[in-house]
């Protein structure tokens, strides 16, 4: 269904152009009045029937004909039924034009000639057929609104569900930590909780708007590493810059899926100490985000092999930023980099 947005355009270009029709006809039918003085009030009254009768023709054939016969490709009974009102209202022009005020013609013009007449349906016709163009391309717009709608509302439902893939191990993880730390009664396990609920507060409410401020999200990832620092017992060196502006608009988690990985793959599965080093930098509106961590010496090569996090980000990435970001990924024998660059515009 039209929005009353594009309907009102739709009524405002309509009215338009029978104004500028009327201010055609006035000036047409004035144009052949003789001598000095023109007698408006037949000019008027002249116009009137005109422009009235090519707008009921045209209305009739743009609400009813149209989508009564020729839409369902019944053109026949469609040529008759047109055949047959154009007839009767043009029959009824005439006759109230020379009724009221004598048809319009010019001098050395006989006023009913057929030349006339041929150049009047013509020229009616034209503005019948104009009419119902704009029918089928309203309808036209319509159905392409129609889908463009539904194209968003799939792709807003797909990017529901990417995120609502985010870190599912990771609250496994935290929660069977805070549940050890529960049993031996440590003193972090009020932070935990803190912390914990602060991470769901952000994804339940925040990450639901399609875009968020940066600084919000830098929070929330503060938060994660904060955590993941609790479940290692500082077990990995970690450096986590931020520069320039943080109050940017970003589609939310986004940046968090490479800082998972990379305490996934470059700390979490290695006996040895692991290393993360993190970037956020903003320079006007582009954003590159850099991160690199370690790799474990019995790890496996190659990112050929990404998981779902990976394909995740990547699928999200090009439903909100479509050919405005920048990925690299290199995956080397000692250490796992990604560049992510977005223009944020």
């Amino acid at each position: 269904m039209a929005t009353p947005v594009y309907r009102n355009r739709e009524v405002l270009f309509h009215t338009a152009f029978w104004a500028v029709y009327l201010s055609f006809i006035i000036y047409h039918i004035s144009s052949y009045q003789r001598g000095p003085t023109i007698h408006w009030g037949r000019v008027l009254l002249g116009a009137m029937i005109s422009v009235g009768y090519v707008f009921i023709l045209s209305y009739l054939n743009y609400f009813y004909l149209i989508p009564a016969f020729l839409i369902r490709k019944k053109i026949g009974r469609f040529i008759i039924a047109f055949a047959v009102c154009f007839g009767l209202l043009t029959f009824l022009r005439f006759e109230l034009e020379r009724l009221a005020i004598g048809f319009p013609g010019g001098a050395g013009r006989n006023p009913m000639s057929m030349q006339v007449v041929v150049e009047g349906i013509i020229s009616d016709l034209f503005i019948v057929a104009f009419v119902g163009m704009l029918r089928f391309a309203s309808d036209w717009l319509e159905l392409d609104s129609q889908r463009r709608e539904l194209e968003t509302e799939k792709l807003s439902a797909e990017l529901k569900f990417l995120k609502a893939q985010v870190n599912p191990h990771f609250f496994f993880n935290t929660l069977n930590n805070l549940y050890y730390l529960a049993t031996i009664k440590s003193d972090n396990t009020p932070l935990v909780i803190s912390k914990l609920s602060e991470v769901m507060r952000y994804l339940i409410y925040d990450s639901n708007h399609e875009k968020v401020e940066l600084a919000k999200e830098i929070e929330y990832m503060q938060h994660y590493i904060s955590l993941e620092r609790l479940r290692l017992q500082e077990g990995v060196e970690l450096d986590f810059e931020i520069a320039g502006r943080t109050d940017m608009l970003i589609a939310p988690l986004i940046l968090i899926t490479f800082l998972e990985n990379a305490f996934k793959h470059g700390a979490s599965n290695s006996q040895d100490p692991g290393w993360i080093r993190a970037r956020v930098e903003v320079d006007e509106n582009r954003l590159v985000y850099r991160i690199e961590n370690s790799k474990p010496h019995n790890s496996i090569n190659g990112v050929k092999r990404e998981g779902i996090g990976l394909i995740n980000v990547k699928r999200r990435l090009d439903l909100s930023y479509p050919g405005r970001y920048q990925l690299d990924i290199e995956d080397g024998e000692t250490a796992f980099s990604v560049v992510l660059t977005i223009d944020l515009q």
